[in-house]
């Protein structure tokens, strides 16, 4: 039986680089992709991070290139430097000899070097959609006769406030485009976009076998009255990680974590937004080196980055947007490895958990004691108690009413009577339960 990719006739080259990767059999969301791209339709394609979507449009895109036309016909946007970057090596690893030219833009980099090599055009650009813009506007990079445009993370974008230049760049193209949209969430927001560029788009749904990997062990942990960092301290120090990430809600928040876990003498590294290109560059690169046990981050790297060898997740603080839990823990439990995510709550957080729950997250109850983690009753058991009581003084107040004509000590037999229907209502559930 050979390489299922065979069926969709792409050139040897690509074939061959299919095999270095070790790619047998695509992913659904390649399956539904790959051959809309390569009959030139528009498409949209909402899937969750790790579906092998960027495969799903670099093969056949790559497929398409006129290596004998030197002028950009490609154009691939992401919302971060990192997720630009990633793109950009992976399509080095496909053309590897081939003669096919492709450049990363990105913000941060010296733009007149940029504007000053582009006298050749390349065939395939890759960028962040600010630094794509800005030199389209300079007159530098000309997409004019770029007939594919890829909008990667598109719900990610609409968050970082880049599709104002998504849109600059799309209306410099030609008007018969290839639009490509991938996204994990299509938020109302995003569809006044799709409509103005994308006439009857294809669309393609992968919905997640899981809403979590299955080898992620989700654990929720009580802050109760502790001082939230040191707990956090002990939980690291107990879990003994490879590497984790601890996620907070701010940029100010993740410095203050990340300063107080260094001043406990841990190897921490810090990414959020804050942070100068040149310091990103050189964390992502310290990060790839293993010279950190521990990363304190924003949300940005759940999206945007590829960390491998990520063992733990930590959420310091549960997200405003209950889609980043799962993006977030998602950073663990790839390629078929386990991970742990763990999860500092308080009283506050119940909605917020419930609603995981609700979103197929199940939860084990853990707490830290003396460095040990013990197992808690469900938390919901106290609350599900109560609610059952709750029901019950409600059926009993129901069927016992205030007699028209009052007698003296009325209110004691309603009482009395009130208690007799409790206890048989308390007797049928216990019997139920048995």
């Amino acid at each position: 039986m050979g390489n299922q990719f065979e069926q969709y006739d792409f050139q040897p080259f690509i074939n061959n680089a299919i095999e270095k990767l070790g790619f047998f059999e695509p992913t659904e969301i390649q399956k539904k992709m790959i051959p809309m791209i390569n009959k030139g339709e528009s498409a949209i394609g909402q899937s969750q991070t790790g579906t092998g979507k960027t495969h799903s449009y670099l093969l056949p895109i790559l497929n398409k290139i006129d290596r004998d036309a030197q002028v950009v016909q490609a154009v691939i946007t992401a919302p971060t430097r990192e997720l630009a970057q990633q793109i950009y090596q992976e399509i080095l690893k496909i053309t590897g000899e081939e003669g096919i030219t492709s450049r990363c833009y990105i913000g941060g980099t010296d733009k007149q070097r940029m504007i000053d090599k582009l006298k050749t055009q390349p065939q395939i650009v890759v960028g962040t959609p600010g630094r794509i813009n800005d030199l389209v506007k300079e007159g530098a990079l000309l997409v004019h006769k770029a007939g594919i445009l890829v909008v990667d993370e598109a719900d990610l974008m609409l968050d970082m406030g880049f599709i104002y230049d998504v849109d600059q760049i799309a209306g410099r193209m030609p008007e018969r485009l290839q639009i490509l949209v991938f996204s994990a969430t299509i938020p109302e927001k995003l569809k006044p976009f799709l409509k103005k560029y994308m006439e009857n788009p294809q669309y393609a749904h992968v919905e997640p076998e899981h809403i979590s990997a299955k080898n992620i062990k989700h654990i929720l942990l009580p802050r109760k009255s502790r001082n939230k960092e040191t707990l956090l301290h002990e939980a690291l120090s107990s879990l003994n990680p490879y590497l984790a990430i601890v996620f907070t809600n701010t940029k100010v928040k993740a410095d203050e974590v990340a300063d107080y876990l260094l001043s406990k003498g841990m190897k921490v590294g810090r990414i959020h937004g804050d942070l100068s290109p040149r310091e990103r560059k050189k964390m992502m690169k310290q990060i790839r080196s293993l010279e950190y046990q521990y990363i304190v981050a924003t949300d940005l790297a759940a999206r945007g980055i590829d960390i491998e060898g990520v063992s733990h997740v930590i959420n310091y603080e549960i997200p405003g947007e209950l889609d980043f839990y799962i993006h977030r823990t998602g950073r663990t439990a790839r390629a078929g490895h386990s991970g742990i995510a763990v999860t500092i709550y308080e009283p506050s957080d119940e909605d917020a958990l419930n609603q995981l729950e609700k979103m197929g997250i199940t939860f084990e109850n853990q707490d830290l004691i003396r460095g040990e983690w013990k197992e808690l009753a469900d938390r919901n058991k106290r609350k599900n108690r109560q609610k059952a009581e709750d029901d019950i003084d409600q059926k009993a107040k129901s069927l016992v009413r205030k007699p028209k004509k009052v007698k003296p000590g009325y209110k004691k037999k309603m009482k009395y009577k009130m208690d007799q229907i409790k206890k048989r209502e308390r007797r049928v559930k216990r019997r139920n339960n048995s």
